[in-house]
């Protein structure tokens, strides 16, 4: 069966020849997307195939194609990429164009939850095991994943590194680990998530799989304690840089002025503002503090 690429599916049913986007909602086009995305799923497709017919994006952003072409060649990869970088295309586009089966470690239950729900929208073969779902929804993503219906696995390490679930794994062909995060690996990170350090065992429990490292953070010497750690120091490290694309930042001094004030009026660098979220971007912005009494 000769099955079109998504853009041309979406245009064939003039989705995009309205002039306010279509006829559709943007989550019923994103939906579309979808059943054209397991229509095609049958197909072996390249990365910049994947890219384009099941995510819909015409290019690579920065850093991104280095990553996934040596994911694909079969190597060991530390990617560090800053917030907005892309990171999570770097593997799900390997993790579809192999075919294999993936276990990606993530320490956040709101993160898995987000990313399945988007692969899925897309079409995309993908399960998540955590504490937050019932047992049943937990069995129904593993048995999906066991019989290479889901090829995607979304779990915490404490899941993971469980005696049970190594076992369960282990009978199985997968294709990568990715560890999400990977930071948590190293300096201080295993003394609040203390199964990251146990990640270490993968390489050796399986020998022919993949293992990859995503972070936003990490200096020279935690990138080679986290390639040490998880591949033995034969892994390749990508650095992106930490620019945050549409992010800015600067350094001063910040302070509300007193108690009676209204919670909108500060001081930075003593010149009074009395209505802060007026001088920021659309209204928003973050401030970080040295100390709860600043």
């Amino acid at each position: 069966m000769s099955v079109p690429p998504v853009k041309e599916t979406i245009e064939q049913y003039g989705l995009e020849s309205h002039p306010q986007g279509g006829y559709f909602t943007p989550v019923t086009r994103l939906r579309l997307r979808g059943v054209v995305g397991k229509l095609i799923a049958h197909k072996a497709m390249n990365a910049h195939q994947i890219l384009q017919e099941i995510f819909g994006f015409s290019s690579y952003r920065p850093g991104q194609e280095k990553v996934i072409n040596a994911l694909i060649r079969g190597k060991n990869v530390l990617a560090v990429m800053p917030t907005g970088a892309g990171k999570s295309l770097c593997y799900q586009i390997p993790a579809i164009a192999s075919r294999q089966r993936t276990v990606v470690i993530s320490p956040l239950v709101a993160l898995m939850d987000d990313q399945v729900s988007v692969l899925k929208d897309l079409g995309i073969q993908a399960e998540r095991i955590h504490s937050g779902r019932e047992r049943s929804e937990n069995v129904a993503s593993w048995k999906r994943f066991h019989c290479d219906t889901g090829k995607l696995l979304y779990m915490s390490p404490e899941r993971l590194m469980t005696e049970k679930m190594l076992d369960a794994i282990n009978g199985l062909d997968i294709g990568m680990f990715v560890v999400d995060e990977a930071h948590c690996i190293s300096k201080w990170g295993p003394s609040f998530r203390p199964d990251y350090e146990d990640l270490s065992k993968l390489s050796e429990m399986f020998p022919n799989a993949v293992i990859s490292a995503f972070t936003a953070t990490a200096d020279e010497a935690t990138r080679a304690d986290i390639v040490t750690k998880l591949s033995g120091g034969g892994g390749i490290t990508f650095v992106q840089g930490f620019d945050r694309h549409g992010k800015r930042s600067s350094r001063c001094r910040f302070r509300r002025e007193n108690s009676q004030l209204p919670p909108y009026v500060f001081s930075i660098n003593n010149r009074r503002y009395p209505n802060f979220l007026s001088c920021l971007p659309r209204n928003l912005g973050v401030v970080f503090s040295s100390s709860t009494s600043e």
